[in-house]
């Protein structure tokens, strides 16, 4: 049976019933990444098999995980994509390892990123470049391309990334599959290497939007050791998904901001998806977003400046050891003035009071995830194309509202397109709802990258 054709739930059954053991459905993705990983490079360290059983017997008994290499891992070395962290071996796991460990899943490898987490083409310079699986001459996006990869070519049943501009969000649509960035604070940061502690989310990159719910019901949870992190009710992000969305009113965005550089073929795509909603009996209304325009900019201003204060010391005694594009970036955020980072937390508060009026009239918001499909690593303007992605995706890291990104068709050149629903803080439940809708009614999220082929379970 082919792994990727299941859910994290039925993955889960079939262990429990017996039909397969835990170590068929490890094997399953270590074959993958055996035959993957040296063209893909989508892990930066892989733990080997063991026969020790899973310690939790949870959500995800038995389920591969594969784990960003920004979140710390006892024992197992956790680099930031960084040769300042090239050697450091964590004794003790990140918050959300713990819990992905008592909740029975297995994990699988430490995921290729971007260098500490500041860039979205995941060219690394100390770990090589991740590449797309759609096509290998393109970037995978990032920073949690290698999370991405991973799930869609079945090396691992799910992963985690971090999202600071569109870090899981990117990818995912980049690479065909389902990424969550939850509302800030819903899930533990504590144990994760910082970009900015202001605007980092944790989240799921998942094959199907059901997965991520469960992931999301693992991940998240109070947790007193990090500053950042609320005191929530307890839910249950599966029990209502599949509820109708039936006058369920959902804004699609247009406009100059979201139009001016989206490809046209993106732009026909998410209208498709405001056609589906329609179909099932939301109400879609067409809504001008410009003033997205100026919290994507704020986002840059707020990440770079963080990212600096945060790695000053080894950019004033190392700076030859960051890569080029990110030295840049972080000599970037150390410029900027106190000035300019308190316009930035000023607009911050003001696109937060704008979206906040907004979902009070709305459910949910569509738009597209990127401007642009996957555009080439290397090559004239491949930088400059680059530079796009994040344009859709960061507004809602500095509003910290949850959004999550699923497969919404394919560009004449057969590359994914990712589709975007963003809604008030706290209503994951919401975004969930509206992504399984869509996903029940189209076909997009079976399809794979010719290279994973089958990846079939004993």
């Amino acid at each position: 049976m082919n792994l990727q054709s299941l859910t994290l739930s039925e993955q889960r059954e079939l262990i429990k019933s017996k039909q397969i053991s835990v170590s068929d459905l490890a094997a399953a993705c270590y074959r993958q990444i055996e035959r993957l990983n040296p063209t893909l490079n989508a892990f930066i360290t892989v733990i080997p098999p063991t026969d020790e059983e899973p310690q939790g017997k949870g959500h995800l008994m038995g389920i591969p995980v594969a784990v960003k290499d920004l979140y710390d891992t006892k024992g197992i070395r956790t680099t930031g994509g960084s040769k300042f962290f090239s050697d450091y071996i964590p004794t003790e796991d990140a918050f959300v390892v713990e819990k992905i460990k008592d909740s029975g899943g297995v994990i699988i490898g430490k995921t290729n990123t971007h260098e500490i987490a500041l860039g979205v083409t995941n060219n690394n310079p100390h770990f090589g470049a991740c590449l797309n699986p759609w096509d290998t001459t393109r970037t995978p996006g990032g920073s949690s391309g290698g999370s991405a990869v991973a799930v869609a070519t079945g090396m691992a049943s799910a992963a985690i990334g971090t999202d600071t501009g569109g870090s899981i969000r990117i990818p995912a649509a980049l690479c065909g599959v389902v990424g969550l960035k939850p509302t800030y604070g819903r899930i533990s940061l504590r144990g994760v290497l910082p970009l900015s502690w202001n605007l980092d989310h944790a989240g799921p990159i998942t094959n199907r939007v059901e997965d991520a719910a469960i992931m999301l019901q693992v991940m998240g949870g109070y947790d007193s050791g990090d500053p950042s992190s609320f005191k929530t009710l307890p839910g249950d992000f599966s029990s209502h998904m599949r509820d109708s969305i039936r006058d369920r009113k959902v804004g699609f965005a247009v406009g100059h901001f979201v139009g001016e550089v989206t490809d046209p073929e993106i732009i026909s795509a998410v209208r498709k998806a405001a056609d589906v909603f329609a179909d099932q009996g939301a109400i879609v209304t067409e809504i001008e977003t410009e003033f997205l325009r100026e919290a994507a900019l704020a986002n840059s201003v707020m990440a770079q400046a963080d990212g600096a204060a945060f790695h000053r010391e080894r950019l004033e005694e190392h700076p030859d050891w960051f890569g080029a594009d990110v030295r840049q970036r972080l000599e970037t955020g150390a410029g900027f003035s106190s000035g300019e980072y308190a316009l930035a937390r000023r607009t911050q508060l003001e696109v937060r009071r704008r979206c906040d009026l907004l979902f009070e009239e709305y459910d949910a918001l569509i738009l597209p995830t990127t401007p642009i499909t996957a555009p080439v690593l290397k090559g004239e303007n491949a930088v400059e194309r680059a530079r796009l992605l994040t344009r859709l995706t960061a507004p809602f890291n500095l509003t910290g509202l949850p959004a999550m990104s699923l497969p919404c068709g394919f560009n004449s050149e057969g590359l994914p397109i990712g589709l975007q629903i963003v809604s008030r803080a706290w209503n994951e439940s919401g975004v969930l709802r509206m992504g399984y809708a869509y996903q029940a009614s189209t076909e997009w999220h079976k399809m794979r990258p010719g290279i994973a082929a089958s990846n079939e379970v004993n």
